[in-house]
């Protein structure tokens, strides 16, 4: 029966029922993902890895969003064969699966010292976050969800660069709060993505601070624009942030690498489009960042989540 034809005085309980129901889902959910995470924690690093990827690649493809993954790629690469579409689902799982571990053992993976030979993790463009440390007056760094994105954060704090971070939480209000506490142990300041998290970015920017931002989220009420040649619905945020503060944008990236290891890039700022009267164009500026990220997505296509649904359709 739906909720509407149900007599008004039972609705507050069955209301009240399923919001019960919901949060021990949440609960169950959480308290097996700790279990797992727990377990991993008992392996070396890179065989705990290791076990995640080869898990997620086998389980991934029974879970409904293997075939919302799998749909987005034939439509992005359609001279792909079926079999090259699959791999990179499978890659897919396996980086994300490896995204979920490394939580347990950011304090080992993360070995970058500044002025130092790389270990597992190599920066690319460490004069540039020595001159944003440097430069006293506000600054945009924005990344995809690829590799492992939140190495990035990780890599600011040690050159000594404080940025705001702009996260979405999960849904899970208890995984939420694990991966706030883990994020936050390591990455400086984060802003959770919800109503008014714009206005605190702005602040920070106002300040003279640093913000990073993932860019390549479906946005409901974003622009119109098109990734992989498909119509999408783009944040904003980022340009008109930039065009508020006239303050300096930068790409970075992560890349994931044989045997355990990443690259993290942070490139040169950009220049967004502007319009006739001088300033930046909003709209073909989000349409500029889609174009990096699919850039970057087709250099390395099983580092990106397919899954999520990004387009229109």
């Amino acid at each position: 029966m739906k909720g509407d034809k149900l007599p008004a005085f039972l609705r507050p309980l069955v209301y009240r029922s399923a919001g019960a129901l919901k949060q021990a889902e949440y609960w169950t959910t959480a308290r097996l993902a700790m279990a797992v995470l727990w377990g991993l924690r008992k392996l070396p690093a890179d065989k705990a890895l290791d076990f995640a990827d080869r898990t997620a690649r086998r389980l991934g493809p029974k879970f409904g969003r293997h075939r919302v993954a799998v749909n987005n790629l034939r439509r992005a690469y359609p001279e792909k064969s079926e079999s090259e579409i699959q791999q990179i689902a499978s890659d897919m799982w396996g980086n994300m699966a490896r995204l979920a571990a490394e939580y347990i053992f950011l304090d080992q993976i993360f070995d970058h010292e500044p002025g130092k030979a790389p270990g597992r993790v190599e920066v690319i463009g460490e004069d540039i976050f020595l001159r944003i440390r440097e430069e006293k007056r506000p600054h945009i760094i924005f990344t995809a969800h690829s590799g492992n994105f939140e190495l990035l954060p990780v890599a600011a704090m040690a050159y000594d660069l404080p940025v705001t971070a702009l996260f979405r939480a999960p849904n899970n209000p208890y995984m939420a709060e694990y991966v706030f506490k883990t994020r936050r142990d390591t990455m400086g300041e984060l802003l959770a993505s919800r109503a008014g998290a714009a206005f605190a970015l702005a602040r920070v920017l106002d300040r003279g601070g640093n913000i990073g931002v993932l860019v390549d989220q479906k946005f409901h009420k974003g622009q119109k624009t098109t990734f992989f040649g498909r119509e999408c619905r783009t944040n904003p945020l980022v340009p008109k942030l930039a065009r508020q503060f006239e303050c300096d944008v930068y790409p970075a990236r992560s890349i994931r690498l044989p045997g355990n290891k990443f690259r993290l890039e942070l490139q040169e700022k950009i220049e967004f489009p502007r319009n006739a009267s001088g300033a930046i164009d909003i709209h073909a500026s989000c349409q500029m960042m889609n174009d990096i990220v699919e850039g970057w997505v087709r250099e390395h296509p099983g580092q990106w989540m397919w899954f999520h649904k990004r387009w229109a359709d």
